[in-house]
């Protein structure tokens, strides 16, 4: 059965050079291939810019000037993308470019763009190598890593499978991360991803050439599998690793698909950055939750941030917990002024008719 798929590589599965084998960057590239070749479709998200710059400038530590990183992204990613070429030019496999900022995935417009542009690439029997685009990227708009941005390309494509290749060999039930110590079982399967699974997660472990960590994955999961996408985690350092988790081989860890979500409801909630936070009352939050209601201003008690219609916003519970995100039909100013208002109070407040005053209809309003 035909699958489309989207393979994120990391930048030590990129970067590292074996003796007497294959390069995992070689070997996984011929894994590839043999995927194309078979009729599945494969989109690749690669990181490994900066790393491969850092090594062509003989940089040993990741640089923090934000102006010099960009210039060595620049640096690695024409060199990367002749690795690419290179290899996939073997099995005679055509390969294009695709450059993507924060910004991309932020207006609804650009967010479309891009997946018809993917999609098309897709048709014409051409795979995508995605990378962040560092070189123009501000910290407003960087993803943060590239297992975000494999997981919302994913979401945005309708892919049936997910897989993050590493250099480790999956979640752990302890501290067996590398270079960590102690030792910890390999969790095969996670139907769900609850707060004892976070709990196995050691926080901010980061190597000196990449960005990511155990963490970022599991947001990176976290993502796909809410908009219906099975997500594995697995070393890319291991031979015939795609194969076998094509074949269901107890590889890795299996995130399992919780439930799809629509093209429009994925952009909300992982795709655009919320300009602001609106605070709302208990019965709010039960006409949201447990109602599937649409937010009204008699519920709302508080308002963060300035946004305007259209805008994306996150919803928060009065125990300050992130209850869903939802786009606004109005302004920050004129939210501010009818909140915790009744129907009746509204038109006089801000001196215009309307036939309602919901601040998020219930179908632009998404749980978390």
């Amino acid at each position: 059965m035909k699958k489309r798929v989207v393979v994120k590589l990391g930048t030590r599965v990129v970067t590292a050079v074996a003796e007497n084998v294959p390069a995992p960057l070689d070997r996984i590239v011929d894994e590839i291939s043999a995927l194309f070749s078979a009729g599945h479709e494969v989109i690749v998200v690669s990181s490994g810019a900066i790393g491969l710059g850092m090594k062509k400038m003989g940089l040993s530590q990741r640089p923090r000037d934000l102006r010099k990183k960009q210039a060595v992204a620049a640096i690695g990613q024409l060199a990367l993308m002749e690795r690419y070429e290179q290899l996939f030019a073997r099995q005679k496999i055509f390969v294009a470019q695709v450059l993507l900022t924060r910004a991309d995935f932020e207006d609804r417009k650009r967010y479309l763009n891009a997946r018809s542009t993917l999609l098309t690439l897709l048709d014409l029997n051409v795979i995508p190598i995605i990378n962040e685009n560092d070189t123009v990227a501000v910290e407003e708009i960087q993803f943060g890593d590239n297992d975000r941005l494999s997981a919302l390309v994913a979401a945005k494509i309708n892919a049936d499978l997910l897989v993050i290749l590493t250099d480790v060999e999956g979640l752990y039930s302890g501290h067996a991360q590398k270079g960590l110590g102690g030792k910890g079982q390999l969790v095969s399967i996670v139907p769900q991803i609850t707060p004892e699974v976070e709990g196995l997660v050691v926080k901010g472990k980061k190597s000196a050439l990449g960005t990511g960590g155990m963490t970022s994955k599991l947001d990176a999961a976290r993502i796909a599998t809410a908009s219906g996408v099975l997500t594995v985690v697995a070393s890319g350092f291991v031979p015939e690793v795609l194969p076998d988790i094509f074949k269901g081989e107890n590889v890795g860890t299996r995130f399992l698909p919780q439930g799809g979500l629509s093209a429009k409801d994925r952009w909300i909630l992982f795709g655009a950055i919320p300009r602001g936070q609106i605070w709302v009352d208990a019965g709010a939050r039960h006409a949201i939750k447990n109602l599937k209601k649409s937010l009204l201003p008699a519920g709302v008690t508080k308002v963060d941030g300035f946004f305007q219609k259209g805008d994306v916003v996150m919803i928060v519970s009065e125990d300050g917990k992130d209850l869903a995100r939802g786009v606004v039909s109005m302004d920050s100013g004129d939210v501010k002024k009818i909140k915790g208002k009744k129907s009746s109070e509204i038109q006089d407040i801000i001196g215009r008719y309307a036939k309602s005053f919901e601040i998020v209809q219930c179908d632009s309003l998404i749980l978390i």
